[in-house]
């Protein structure tokens, strides 16, 4: 059953950001990522509130957990995931390491990015 519930909430999830990102990159030419900065920051707030509401206060059963927040979530935006994890480090007691991880995360994965650019150029020209 999780595996369907996954299924549709990433299939809703994908057509969710493709709105999203159709409305605001419409909006915004393309100046700034505001897009992908929306998506983010509606996914991050979005976890947080399922988070509560599944997680913490159990008001909807654990298969939306799987729906919502893997599925959905999962396909709007990773970076909910990535802003939850952050979070729940620093909540925990863990500053230092709830700043390493999120300064490493955006470092790495903008240095990957590039990577990723750099080598396909080079090897698909």
């Amino acid at each position: 059953m999780n595996w369907i519930a996954i299924a549709i909430g990433g299939a809703l999830g994908a057509m969710a950001r493709y709105g999203v990102s159709t409305l605001v990159f419409d909006a915004s030419a393309q100046r700034f990522p505001y897009a992908t900065l929306s998506v983010n920051v509606l996914g991050s707030f979005a976890m947080g509130f399922l988070f509560v509401i599944i997680a913490e206060k159990a008001m909807l059963p654990p298969v939306m957990r799987s729906m919502l927040m893997v599925g959905f979530l999962g396909a709007f935006t990773t970076f909910s995931t990535f802003s939850l994890d952050a979070l729940g480090l620093w909540q925990n007691g863990h500053l230092l390491m709830a700043l390493v991880y999120a300064l490493g995360t955006v470092v790495l994965c903008l240095a990957a990015v590039c990577l990723g650019v750099w080598l396909t150029r080079l090897f698909l020209i």
